[in-house]
């Protein structure tokens, strides 16, 4: 759990990050380069032949999943959300991780489901009181994609992590995650990217992305897999949204945006009792 924790604190300036920083740059190719810097981290550490090639493929197609596509959808997202906005609409990710897990467990846990439910009331009343504007909906709708890649992400790699254990550390075996996240934005990129953008990018951008790519993508999502293992599904829920109400104290206080406090207030309220509920012991 201290894993997951310290993980949410560093996510929470990311928001803030990727709408001040690298706006107006192509969100795939962000994505390749924040995850190609991520796949580099542990290329030193990669023992692909030891892993069979069945279970290979499984964890590339994990990686494709859960940081590929999942980037894909969410760094779009910023082209039509504050970056407040977007930290918010991820609070409805517990309600993926309760909902999936029951299915491929076969095992339902009340309790966390109405944490889930709680934390996504939460969303909906920023959602349904803001203005109904397309823009507004596209953007609810690709954090959402986003939302679920992350959610069976995590949940594929517990349980590919699990029936796997032939002596590899998870940094032995996390090159592979990457390695699939990096071919499917690069395929995407072959249709969207203008990869001129790269002349133009300012010193500050590469930074941005070099610190993105190396700890909050290459490290960060390392260490939250690694922490997903050792915690059930409704705790792995409420952590979720940790970086929810850190997200948005960062990009009012730290990033200059506007939003409607008492909205926010309340949402906050309501993920604070998801968390609650999530945490209680039977």
């Amino acid at each position: 759990m201290t894993l997951l924790l310290l993980v949410s604190i560093i996510w929470a300036f990311s928001f803030g990050l990727v709408k001040g920083q690298l706006a107006g740059l192509d969100p795939t190719l962000v994505a390749v380069l924040r995850l190609s810097l991520s796949l580099l981290v542990f290329l030193p550490f990669a023992r692909w032949r030891a892993v069979p090639g069945a279970a290979r493929w499984r964890f590339i197609a994990i990686g494709a999943l859960q940081f590929g596509a999942m980037y894909l959808f969410y760094l779009r997202a910023y082209a039509y959300l504050a970056a407040y906005e977007v930290a918010l609409f991820t609070i409805i990710t517990p309600l993926y991780i309760v909902t999936l897990d029951a299915i491929m467990e076969r095992r339902w846990e009340t309790r966390f489901m109405l944490a889930a439910l709680v934390a996504a009331i939460g969303a909906a009343i920023v959602i349904y009181t803001a203005p109904h504007s397309p823009r507004l909906l596209t953007g609810f709708l690709l954090v959402q994609g986003s939302d679920f890649c992350f959610a069976l992400g995590q949940l594929l790699w517990r349980r590919e992590r699990a029936r796997f254990a032939n002596g590899l550390g998870d940094a032995q075996l996390f090159a592979l995650p990457y390695a699939g996240a990096v071919a499917l934005t690069l395929i995407a990129s072959g249709f969207t990217t203008p990869w001129s953008q790269l002349a133009d990018m300012t010193l500050s951008q590469f930074g941005t992305i070099a610190y993105l790519g190396i700890v909050a993508s290459g490290l960060c999502f390392f260490w939250w897999n690694v922490g997903a293992r050792h915690v059930n599904a409704g705790i792995l829920a409420a952590l979720n949204n940790a970086k929810v109400p850190l997200g948005v104290a960062c990009s009012l206080l730290f990033f200059g945006e506007q939003a409607e406090l008492p909205l926010l207030v309340l949402s906050l309220t309501l993920l604070g009792g998801a968390l609650w509920i999530a945490g209680r012991k039977k």
